[in-house]
């Protein structure tokens, strides 16, 4: 497995841009080779409660598999945001999620951080941290944020 995961600025931008754009928690799939991500797919948030909680559409998690099979680039995680938390893991995250090794990406505020989900994990006994490192830096406002570091408050 990747000891890190790799996005460009444009992602982490956008990824940063959706999560401002609503109060309600975003998500989306994470589409790429290895600890490449290669593309964002956003999706919609089906929870019965999108303010606190996240669940991918499952057509849209349908139709990203059937796109792999074909050939297209496939699912190596996915992305949500936490609008009023921090970009760490929840115990309703871990609760929720199985140990497959997915990435895992979390917005919060100007913050992205990485996780992978695995059994017996640091955070929650699911999550070890996952290093995001970005590239296409080009100076001020650019610089990468996260490192899987808690922002103060």
């Amino acid at each position: 497995m990747a000891m890190m995961v790799k996005i460009t600025i444009a992602q982490r931008r956008e990824l940063c841009a959706m999560a401002a754009a609503t109060p309600h928690e975003i998500c989306g799939l994470l589409l790429g080779d290895g600890d490449i991500v290669t593309r964002l797919v956003p999706c919609r948030n089906v929870a019965a409660d999108p303010a606190i909680r996240f669940e991918i559409d499952p057509a849209a998690l349908i139709a990203a598999h059937r796109a792999a099979r074909g050939g297209s680039d496939r699912i190596i995680g996915h992305y949500h945001s936490h609008p009023s938390g921090v970009a760490a893991p929840s115990p309703r995250d871990a609760a929720d999620a199985a140990p497959d090794g997915c990435i895992w990406l979390i917005v919060a505020g100007a913050v992205v951080t990485g996780w992978r989900a695995v059994a017996g994990g640091a955070m929650h006994g699911r999550f070890d941290p996952l290093p995001v490192e970005v590239s296409g830096c080009t100076g001020s406002g650019d610089s990468p944020q996260g490192r899987n570091a808690i922002p103060p408050r």
